[in-house]
């Protein structure tokens, strides 16, 4: 218990810091920041990360699920009747398809092992459905949590020069959402409370279209 109050308190002290630091120097998302103090921390503390991980992984995936489910509530006070479906049940289709046939095609080109290939198959979607995802298709799990919070890391890291020229919020958000999904939705929450809903409707979306047809799909090949 001590072990787990310790881990807890170490990444809370983590993300203040980290925070701050964001806000200094926004360019540089926040969970880049979180990762280097945690290891920081553990390394001037000399406690291994493996013990460090195995404390709090529990607690923290709980949490994940619910924060997953909470963006319920952003998505609640969107307007969708100035949508234009037909676009983006375009955009939708495209963006959810590529992202998982250009990652997979690559690993594959570099004759990865198959569950490596199938471990790039879910970086388009938020952790939490990414898992869910893996288990059904027997993709290592520990690699796919480093695939999709690297993409969400580099795609949030490199949006402000990405996106410098598009001034509609609604389409900077959404772009945020679908290729950096949870990291990137956080990022788009800085730029505006218009970009930060449309990320985080671009992400659940994506999240349930890719959970429902990848697998379907990759187990029919199989």
């Amino acid at each position: 218990m001590l072990m787990i109050i310790f881990g807890f308190l170490l990444t809370t002290v983590s993300y203040f810091c980290a925070k701050y630091l964001n806000q200094r120097f926004p360019q540089v998302p926040l969970l880049v920041f979180g990762m280097f103090i945690v290891v920081g921390l553990l390394a001037l503390l000399q406690q291994p990360y493996e013990d460090y991980m195995q404390n709090v992984n529990p607690i923290f995936n709980r949490l994940l699920g619910y924060v997953t489910v909470a963006l319920a509530v952003p998505l609640a006070a969107m307007r969708y009747d100035d949508l234009p479906l037909k676009s983006m049940v375009g955009i939708l289709v495209f963006a959810s398809v590529s992202a998982v046939a250009l990652p997979m095609t690559l690993a594959y080109l570099l004759h990865m092992s198959e569950p490596t290939v199938l471990a790039f198959a879910t970086r388009a979607v938020t952790t939490p459905i990414a898992l869910n995802i893996a288990t059904l298709l027997h993709a290592p799990l520990t690699l796919v949590t480093l695939i999709v919070i690297l993409s969400g890391v580099i795609g949030a890291a490199f949006s402000p020069l990405l996106l410098r020229h598009i001034n509609d919020e609604r389409a900077s958000g959404l772009a945020l959402g679908l290729a950096a999904h949870a990291i990137g939705t956080a990022q788009a929450w800085q730029r505006g409370q218009v970009a930060g809903r449309y990320a985080a409707f671009g992400m659940a979306v994506n999240g349930v279209f890719t959970a429902i047809w990848l697998p379907t799909f990759l187990l029919y090949l199989q």
